[in-house]
């Protein structure tokens, strides 16, 4: 992996807002110009213990400009802490929410009958899976109360994204990959836009953990970047670089801008799958 010494680049390969306060006034203001969308839905998905809970709580932390930690997570678990189907809304100011959910599920697991079923995934890519549905190893089939046979706009993801730890991309399974490719394919035949991120960049890289701000100068997880990008076959340009909140008690503004910097995108490309409906 990458814990030695990383050869920075004379200039980052990815440029980062110089101000947070843009990206957050942009937040915060967003609305789907879409009518028929009153949210963006995005889907986060990946193996286990990949951080798609801590990204969530990140996102949280970001925009209340705390740490929070909503999302429930779990360091030590081997196997999937999240359990259920559940949309997230980030509250913006007093009985207001942000025009963005999150939605959070079971990771993916090297074992066929092991974490989320790809058939879950692709149900609710279309919009099928009620709110609360608990996963298990056989997929969710249209007599059970958790189907939704008729979903509208707001009930389907808008944007999917890959969640990777960036000091373990060489390390995931090839059942693990094939899963997430057959996910991928699958939202492509629905039109539906893909964003990648790699989690954990301080643990991969000892010049991100020196300072959070080398991380797109890092020659290492640039190289992660694109063993990822191969993988996946998703474009480099579409994957980001971020660091959840883990053990910090206060925001930093070089973390924050990873994070928003990431989200921006979802949201530029959510907005533009909406409007060509």
């Amino acid at each position: 992996m990458g814990g030695g010494p990383s050869t920075l680049l004379d200039k980052p390969w990815k440029a980062l807002p110089t101000n947070n306060q843009e990206s957050l006034h942009f937040m915060k203001w967003y609305k789907p110009r879409n009518k028929e969308a009153s949210h963006l839905r995005i889907l986060l998905h990946g193996p286990v213990g990949a951080g798609k809970s801590s990204f969530i709580n990140s996102v949280d932390s970001v925009l209340q400009s705390r740490v929070t930690g909503r999302a429930l997570t779990d360091a030590n678990s081997g196997s999937s802490f999240t359990k259920q189907y559940k949309t997230y809304k980030i509250s913006n100011g007093p009985d207001a929410f942000y025009s963005f959910v999150f939605n959070d599920i079971m990771g993916l697991e090297q074992k066929a009958n092991n974490g989320v079923h790809v058939e879950d995934i692709k149900l609710a890519l279309r919009g099928h899976v009620r709110e609360g549905y608990k996963f298990n190893p056989n997929p969710l089939t249209e007599d059970d109360p958790s189907y939704n046979p008729s979903p509208k706009l707001d009930d389907r993801v808008h944007v999917l994204v890959s969640v990777i730890p960036a000091d373990s991309v060489s390390l995931i399974s090839e059942e693990v990959i094939k899963k997430m490719r057959e996910v991928r394919l699958a939202a492509s035949n629905m039109g539906i836009p893909q964003v990648a991120i790699l989690t954990k960049v301080d643990k991969a890289c000892a010049e991100a953990k020196k300072d959070i701000g080398n991380v797109y100068k890092s020659k290492y997880l640039d190289e992660q970047v694109n063993m990822f990008s191969e993988l996946l076959g998703l474009q480099a340009n579409c994957i980001f670089l971020v660091k959840n909140y883990a053990k910090e008690n206060d925001t930093q503004d070089d973390t924050d801008a990873l994070i928003l910097c990431a989200l921006r995108q979802m949201i530029n490309y959510g907005e533009d799958f909406l409007n060509d409906l």
